[in-house]
């Protein structure tokens, strides 16, 4: 009778080594997928600039530039904006995951002076991480893109 007590036991102990050796690898393979987020927010803004550096006190109603249009692309969606009003355009702070991959900024607008420059940039947490210029009189176009792999 005892060796059947004995072996009894010993059956329940290891039923107790088993499930609790199971709980312990489920808790420890959660905690490492936890633990990689392969992809992570940001907050960006792309930016079109026309800087006129004309004579130093033009007179009233002097030509200061104008946007004809601005394209971007956050990952695969593209948005293109035609005759913004201004010498500044910009998307604001928006949200993009890094899932998106690439971000794309182009340009194309009318500067009235030799020396005027038309300026794109890509913000992405609040510094410029890319930034292309033209400089010249007429129609100019400038662009450029910023890829999240890069990081």
């Amino acid at each position: 009778m005892k060796q059947f007590y004995k072996s009894k036991s010993l059956l329940r102990l290891s039923f107790l080594f088993a499930v609790l050796f199971s709980v312990l690898s489920v808790f420890n393979s959660c905690k490492d997928d936890d633990d990689e987020d392969e992809f992570t927010d940001h907050i960006v803004k792309l930016e079109a600039r026309i800087i006129t550096n004309g004579p130093q006190s033009p007179p009233v109603g002097s030509p200061t530039g104008n946007f004809k249009t601005v394209v971007t692309q956050i990952g695969t969606a593209p948005s293109t904006t035609f005759n913004p009003t201004g010498i500044t355009w910009s998307t604001g702070d928006i949200f993009v995951n890094s899932s998106q991959s690439q971000l794309n900024l182009a340009a194309n607008a009318v500067l009235p002076y030799a020396d005027s420059e038309l300026i794109v940039n890509i913000w992405v947490d609040g510094e410029i991480v890319k930034t292309k210029k033209a400089v010249g009189v007429g129609e100019k176009n400038v662009s450029t893109f910023y890829s999240f792999l890069e990081l």
